[in-house]
């Protein structure tokens, strides 16, 4: 009887190699996105942080620092001037958004339908966005200007009073926000053109083929496509609306005998940030100064929540 030699089964060996770590597997792809992250940390983060503690504290910006608490926002929920400087930025906010908008769809609608010099057309409309807002300033300072305005000059053409406009806290405003209207409007005509050639044209075709209408098409095709590009635009547009300061500040102090934070008469053009730069660097008052910018900050951030509300329950209704 033969006998069956059995081989025992062979030993596998486990590798006792460990693999790298993430950190240390990528750290060079890491290094090399870090100068973005240093740069936040120092100039974005860091700062923030302090304004922050600046808040809770009486700080003239030289000397010691002393511990407030709530009390400088206690004293900002019942400042006047704070809540009017509110008012002022979302009554010039209102009165520059809307029509911008109204005027940047059109203008993309215009430019999406353009034959010919399509690009001229974009580079012509992008050009007040990266314009100085210092010379826009002075130029629509001769604009408004009550004696030899271009507007007023209109106005007594059609046979009208002249207004001044920089003179008046209704005309400051008018003036502020038309201002804002002019620079921004190209821009944002540029993001709606971009959003307007994302949406097919099977669409048009299909809809004219049912006998629909521009107006029609517009309505039912093209503004439902466009919501997500509208929200965006008046996000963007809250947000930069209400920290506005360079337009109001610049236009005023070239043609007011006013401090340049004032606002102009009534300070009917004194906005949030002006307040918050007047009371930091007029008046030296740092940690008050720093509980207005946080109050700025919840008032950007809480209209930036209506405004995505309202048009996230339009689209879905």
């Amino acid at each position: 009887m033969a006998v069956i030699e059995q081989t025992p089964p062979a030993v596998t060996r486990t590798s006792t190699v460990r693999p790298k770590k993430g950190l240390r597997k990528y750290w060079h792809l890491y290094a090399a996105i870090s100068p973005f992250y240093l740069l936040f940390l120092g100039f974005g983060l860091i700062p923030v942080g302090f304004s922050l503690w600046v808040s809770f504290h009486r700080w003239d910006g030289l000397g010691s620092m002393e511990w407030a608490g709530l009390s400088q926002y206690r004293y900002l929920l019942s400042d006047s001037d704070f809540w009017s400087s509110v008012g002022n930025t979302i009554v010039i906010w209102a009165l520059a958004t809307f029509p911008m908008i109204f005027l940047a769809m059109v203008t993309a609608v215009l430019l999406n339908s353009a034959v010919r010099f399509k690009n001229v057309y974009r580079v012509a409309y992008f050009l007040p966005n990266v314009t100085s807002v210092v010379a826009i300033a002075i130029i629509f300072g001769s604009v408004f200007s009550t004696n030899f305005g271009l507007v007023n000059g209109l106005l007594q053409a059609v046979g009208l009073d002249q207004v001044a406009w920089l003179n008046t806290p209704w005309g400051i405003k008018v003036a502020v926000a038309t201002l804002m209207t002019w620079q921004w409007t190209g821009y944002n005509a540029i993001i709606f053109l971009a959003g307007l050639q994302t949406i097919p044209g099977e669409l048009y075709e299909a809809a004219r083929m049912d006998g629909a209408g521009p107006v029609q098409t517009f309505f039912r095709i093209t503004l439902p496509m466009m919501r997500p590009v509208l929200l965006f635009v008046l996000v963007i547009s809250t947000v930069t609306g209400l920290q506005s300061f360079s337009e109001p500040q610049v236009l005023l102090q070239t043609n007011t005998n006013d401090s340049p934070f004032s606002g102009g008469p009534g300070h009917a053009g004194r906005t949030m940030v002006l307040y918050f730069f007047q009371q930091t660097f007029d008046n030296n008052d740092f940690g008050y100064g720093a509980a207005v910018a946080w109050g700025i900050f919840l008032v950007v951030i809480i209209f930036s929540i209506i405004n995505w509300r309202l048009v996230q329950r339009r689209g879905e209704d």
